[in-house]
């Protein structure tokens, strides 16, 4: 069973910045082999949105308003499921209940994201649409998605 939690930056404790920040490595840096900035400021100004089993995070999106990431939608970024839930469909879960709290927290908006190629098949499942050509970011393939509001 996984415990979903919504909170802005402020409002986090110092466990779970640890938590989070420690999962985005974990995946991000270390198993994808990917040295990057994580820490580009936009943690200050997101809602970070985390589903727990007990005291271990397995799931994270952060959620950033119009005008933070992109001028024309929100944006859902740092998509991250833990090994340990890997096949159990969290990602899914993770995705849609992110995709229905951007709705929440900031209106019915379009979303972007900036996807890596090979999870295009996985957001497109969501309503989510190429817009970009393929692009190497931090040594990794992305393409920009959007999730139009018509």
């Amino acid at each position: 069973m996984i415990s979903w939690q919504c909170k802005y930056f402020d409002d986090l404790s110092s466990l779970e910045v640890y938590k989070i920040l420690q999962l985005r490595s974990e995946v991000f840096i270390v198993e994808q082999n990917c040295v990057y900035q994580d820490f580009d400021d936009k943690d200050l100004r997101a809602y970070h949105f985390t589903g727990w089993q007990g005291e271990k995070l397995v799931a994270y999106t952060r959620l950033l308003a119009k005008g933070i990431s992109y001028d024309d939608a929100a944006s859902i970024g740092r998509v991250v499921t833990s090994p340990s839930v890997r096949g159990k469909k969290v990602g899914k879960e993770l995705m849609r209940l992110s995709i229905d709290k951007v709705y929440n927290l900031f209106g019915k908006v379009p979303i972007r994201i900036s996807a890596q190629l090979y999870l295009k098949h996985f957001y497109e499942s969501f309503s989510f649409i190429q817009k970009s050509e393929v692009y190497m970011e931090d040594g990794i393939e992305h393409i920009s998605m959007l999730r139009d509001i018509t």
